[in-house]
């Protein structure tokens, strides 16, 4: 038997240590960053991304060979991440500390697999060093997102270059960024799953147009049409205008868009399933605590009936998806990253996950009453990012449909009665062991 809800003994200091400096360090200094543009930020985080360096935390999603600390060893790479992101989500600013924020990782995961030595030079390392920063290009205003095959951004080659024009959107931090990762399709008449590419533009490109920030329900602001934020944070609207890269700035081959896409994709998504469970742990802890201080009717909170049910309802919500999110973690260790099981696990978690946290920041915003809906606490502020969680990566949808379809692929259809059909067992089960029943009578005469 190897069902084990430990943590590794030897990892456990590791995460005390994480849990302790997010808390007591990260959370607290995050009330004080407003109207810090992103150099000042730079200089203010940058002791702090040493001391998680020094720990060997530093880009925990990457192996040793790609620059990472090696957590990935010994087949549970997955979830000790799962572990770690656990609590970093109890922060909007400790992936950042840590270096496993989005799109930074994810493009870093991507440059890595697919990229050659000479472009892991120029684009990887100093992404890894937090000596640059990353965008990710790929939905578009006027196709669906949850169709990326639809994508319209075209590259053309040219001589030396690749042409590249469209628009894409939600590019998150593009308007820092010092390069751009952009899906775009290189051959139009090829599959649909072939027709995509990788290319990465840098800032200051000639044809790299940045429109403006799209304001959200996450970060809403009242600005220009043309206002860009001048720190991370922000998910920008860009045009491309006849935009020529040389041709080494493709990462693969050409067609190879949609491999690369979800090698980026797959671990990101259980990390933001795991940064959610952190969300929910801190929600969840606000709400015992308000359950047992706040009183009404003479009693407190926590012995109305009413109440108890949300404590109630929301523990078992927690444990049930943290034990689906480490399901897939373990699933990733031992049956590989990309494999159908792996897929399975990562779309059910991509879509159970966000509805769960959404419920308790929901009860426990109820539970504060006037004071949960202000912003004097985090929960109204941590609701509407929570929001964004069933979109992004992939619409809740779209993960059901391919969990659905992964499900039912070696499920065989029966021609007549339901295999469970009573009437037809039943005759089954008679011809099959009917002379026990009259063996067991006659014994029992």
């Amino acid at each position: 038997m190897a069902w084990d809800f430990s943590s590794d003994p030897h990892f456990q200091p590791q995460l005390d240590w994480m849990r302790d400096f997010v808390d007591n360090t990260l959370i607290p200094l995050e009330l004080l960053l407003d109207g810090l543009n992103q150099a000042e930020l730079d200089a203010l985080w940058a002791p702090l991304k040493q001391t998680v360096k020094d720990r060997g935390l530093w880009a925990a999603h990457l192996s040793e060979e790609h620059g990472g600390p090696g957590l990935d060893r010994a087949g549970s790479g997955q979830q000790r991440l799962a572990l770690m992101h656990e609590i970093l989500g109890r922060s909007e600013l400790a992936p950042e500390i840590f270096g496993c924020q989005g799109p930074d990782s994810g493009n870093a995961e991507l440059i890595a697999v697919g990229a050659t030595e000479e472009q892991k030079q120029r684009w990887l390392y100093p992404l890894l060093r937090a000596e640059v920063r990353s965008a990710f290009c790929l939905t578009e205003p006027d196709t669906s997102g949850s169709d990326p095959t639809g994508i319209a951004t075209r590259c053309e080659r040219d001589g030396e270059h690749w042409v590249l024009n469209g628009e894409k959107w939600f590019a998150s931090n593009a308007s820092v960024a010092d390069f751009l990762v952009v899906m775009c399709v290189s051959d139009p008449d090829a599959a649909p799953h072939k027709r995509a590419s990788m290319v990465i533009v840098e800032k200051g490109t000639p044809g790299l147009e940045l429109l403006r920030d799209v304001p959200t329900m996450h970060k809403p602001h009242a600005a220009a049409d043309d206002f860009l934020m001048d720190r991370i944070g922000g998910h920008t609207h860009v045009r491309f205008n006849n935009c020529r890269v040389p041709l080494n700035h493709m990462i693969g081959e050409p067609g190879e868009g949609f491999i690369l896409a979800q090698k980026r994709l797959g671990g990101g998504r259980i990390h933001h399933a795991m940064r959610m469970i952190g969300q929910c742990q801190r929600t969840f802890e606000m709400m015992k605590e308000r359950a047992v201080s706040r009183h009404t009717k003479g009693k407190p909170l926590a012995r109305q009936q009413m109440v108890q049910d949300m404590i109630a309802e929301s523990y078992a919500e927690i444990e049930m998806v943290r034990l689906l999110v480490m399901k897939a973690a373990w699933t990733m260790d031992t049956q590989g990253a990309f494999s159908k099981e792996s897929r399975a696990e990562i779309a059910a978690v991509k879509f159970a996950t966000p509805r769960i946290l959404l419920g308790v920041i929901d009860r426990a915003i109820q539970l504060h009453g006037a004071l949960g809906y202000s912003c004097d606490m985090p929960l109204e502020g941590m609701y509407r990012s929570a929001r964004a969680l069933r979109v992004a990566d992939g619409a809740d949808e779209v993960h059901k449909q391919s969990l659905a379809r992964l499900i039912l692929e070696n499920t065989e259809p029966v021609s007549g009665w339901p295999s469970e059909h009573i009437p037809t067992k039943r005759a089954q089960a008679q011809k099959k062991f009917g002379h026990w029943i009259e063996q067991a009578r006659a014994a029992a005469q």
